[in-house]
């Protein structure tokens, strides 16, 4: 919004200063001529000696106090401006880091020094927004460009089978039809996926009672087609752990980490388990599964959007095989409950994921 230029808050609070100390001024020389010059009179008191009287007094004071004032001023007006400069260099140093972060440079920082203060704190908060929001449109830049790979990749598959089978006179259309909707399914999934992640991020949703061991019971339930495929032994345990929050989104928090924990395990014969209990602290959700031994730089970068867990065996199944996105959004709907997501290898082998929500 435009708005038209004001004095600045050094030439505002230089004239307060002067303007104090001017009043000031006045006030002790009214005190000085109401308790002092009052009582001397305006006659002459005897007539042998020339003695000064109320007359000759003002005559005397009013020079030098017209003197003293202007020098009060003059005082006020230059130590005043001195002052608000020293006073207002904090937020100085404020305004040139909030312009240069206006103009897209989210690098700068305050980093006042000095003892703590109502600025130095204002500094640091101010410092603390500019990390995360730093760190927020990055991850966002690295997200927007990963999802422009993940959907560009089916696209150029479906072009390329396209061109393929117009060159190819005995191409069998039967065959071209199912490629062509396994890659489109694959895009439809993934697209449903980026726009889940993004709810999840906004935190907007309709809270209510949640008993986490029951949806568990039907992640489970759901997924044992897909465990049995795969050659993996599905077991659930523990006991109630109700929340206030969404039941789709916590639905599919439960239902991403128990797939990410079938398509991400040994080859045959492992192992998922899924396990809810209720803590002094909130409740508890743990997903642990099989498989090979994860590198700690691994670990620390699985539940970023589009991470597969580079090395460990998935599932060959095509429908199942995942778009990269199941710990990333495990981890925003956690966030968006006001929870914690947890990643820790699993003693010989495998990962565990603990999952730990508020009880409102």
């Amino acid at each position: 919004m435009a708005r038209r230029r004001g004095m600045s808050a050094r030439l505002k609070l230089t004239l307060s200063y002067a303007g104090f100390l001017m009043i000031a001024g006045i006030l002790l020389l009214a005190v000085v001529n109401l308790f002092l010059l009052r009582y001397i009179p305006d006659v002459q008191i005897n007539a042998n000696m020339r003695v000064p009287n109320r007359s000759d007094l003002v005559r005397a004071f009013v020079p030098r106090t017209i003197a003293a004032l202007a020098f009060l001023l003059a005082l006020g007006l230059i130590g005043g401006w001195f002052l608000a400069g020293r006073m207002l260099a904090p937020l100085t140093r404020l305004n040139e880091a909030a312009r240069l972060a206006a103009e897209g440079s989210l690098s700068h920082r305050v980093d006042m020094p000095g003892a703590k203060d109502e600025f130095r704190d204002l500094a640091d908060v101010f410092d603390t927004m500019l990390s995360r929001l730093e760190a927020h449109v990055e991850e966002q830049q690295r997200f927007a460009a990963n999802a422009s790979h993940e959907l560009r990749t089916p696209l150029a598959i479906s072009q390329t089978m396209l061109e393929v089978a117009r060159e190819d006179p005995e191409r069998d259309v039967d065959v071209l039809i199912d490629r062509l909707q396994n890659v489109n399914a694959r895009a439809i999934a993934l697209t449903e996926a980026l726009l889940l992640l993004a709810r999840a991020d906004r935190g907007t949703f309709t809270r209510e009672r949640v008993e986490l061991s029951l949806l568990a019971e039907e992640a489970v339930e759901s997924l044992h087609p897909l465990a049995d495929r795969c050659g993996v032994t599905l077991d659930i345990r523990g006991t109630t752990a109700a929340v206030n929050g969404s039941p789709a989104l916590l639905q599919q928090l439960i239902v991403n980490l128990v797939h990410n924990a079938i398509v991400h395990n040994v080859a045959t014969g492992g192992s998922v388990e899924v396990r809810t209990e209720m803590t002094p602290h909130g409740a508890v959700a743990v997903v642990e599964n099989t498989g090979e031994m994860i590198p700690a730089h691994l670990l620390a970068i699985l539940r970023e959007p589009f991470q597969r867990g580079a090395g460990r065996f998935r599932s060959k199944d095509a429908a199942h095989a995942g778009a990269g996105l199941g710990l990333a959004i495990a981890e925003g709907i956690t966030r968006a409950h006001g929870g914690t997501l947890e990643l820790a290898p699993r003693d010989g082998g495998g990962l565990v994921v603990t999952v730990r929500l508020p009880v409102e």
